[in-house]
């Protein structure tokens, strides 16, 4: 009996399905903005759908997400459990500040997400359309604050290319770089800016609320449930698109990276993270393997040209 008993309990140890791998992400900015979000919206899912028992979230704020990137790179070395939160952001941070530790110094696992810039103003500003704000730019390129992301990420990048775009020389543009995208919500809603540019999910509820006036998108096209013109429409030949990534540690076998992977992957195509796409207005643009390191390596490049092109690196 002793031995039936302890059989038919190791046969029911067998069957049960093997226990998720707990996770940290590193959050590379304050609570609030695109890379929190991000990372919280991983930790719901991947708890929610039993990819993961547990699921922590860090924030590390500061210089476009190259100090996060850094403290990564060197303390989690060989651990299968840490994860980053990253994107085109941190690519622009780590050229503009002549970071030491690159994207090359942690393991690249998937792009997940894209989405567009939205240019809003408080609902009190003078500048009713894009037109207004081009207008005061042209006049007076200084005069006029933009409150945005790091300093060399997208934000930044795009209103460079805004400048440009209206003929008016990017380098002497009067851009406002917040580390996280609560304080640039309250510094734009404050009036301390004349101007706020982030993801549009960033802004969508006081945009829906009435407190922002969203001024333009910078999507190729309009994008349905957003109610606002496109650069382009605006007059500004301008389409920029955000995206955000997830790294895994440094130094991982290559079936630790395969794990790593595989619960990415369950991740994307859960129904949880499907309807959170939709609930935050972000793209599906998730790519993994070789074809999103191929794609980085280009992507790396091509922020390089143009932020030497808006004169924010030499």
């Amino acid at each position: 009996m002793k031995k039936l008993f302890l059989a038919s309990l190791i046969a029911g140890a067998m069957s049960l399905p093997a226990f998720a791998a707990d996770y940290t992400i590193i959050a590379p900015a304050n609570p609030g903005g695109g890379w929190d979000q991000t990372a919280r919206s991983i930790q719901t899912v991947m708890q929610q759908e039993g990819i993961s028992g547990n699921v922590q979230v860090q924030n590390v704020p500061g210089a476009g997400g190259t100090i996060g990137l850094a403290q990564f790179a060197s303390q989690a070395a060989g651990n299968p459990n840490s994860l980053i939160v990253g994107g085109y952001v941190m690519v622009g941070a780590i050229l503009t500040n002549k970071s030491p530790v690159t994207l090359k110094d942690v393991t690249p696992i998937a792009r997940l997400t894209g989405e567009y810039e939205a240019i809003v103003v408080p609902a009190s500003s003078p500048f009713q359309t894009m037109g207004d704000l081009v207008e005061a730019l042209k006049k007076d390129p200084g005069a006029v604050s933009w409150g945005g992301g790091s300093a060399g990420g997208t934000d930044h990048i795009a209103v460079g290319l805004i400048a440009k775009a209206a003929g008016v020389d990017p380098t002497k543009i009067n851009y406002i770089a917040f580390s996280g995208g609560g304080e640039a919500l309250a510094a734009i809603l404050g009036s301390q800016v004349s101007a706020g540019i982030s993801g549009y999910g960033e802004f969508e509820s006081q945009v829906k609320s009435g407190t922002l006036r969203l001024l333009a998108i910078s999507s190729a096209e309009r994008l349905p449930n957003v109610d606002g013109p496109t650069l382009k429409e605006s007059g500004l030949d301008v389409v920029v698109e955000n995206w955000r990534m997830i790294a895994a540690a440094p130094g991982l076998s290559e079936e630790q990276k395969a794990a790593v992977s595989a619960d990415i992957e369950k991740l994307v195509k859960s129904a949880g993270w499907q309807e959170t796409l939709k609930t935050k207005g972000w793209q599906d643009t998730y790519l993994a393997g070789s074809a999103f390191d191929e794609q980085l390596a280009k992507d790396v490049a091509a922020t390089e040209t143009v932020l030497k092109d808006i004169g924010l690196v030499k």
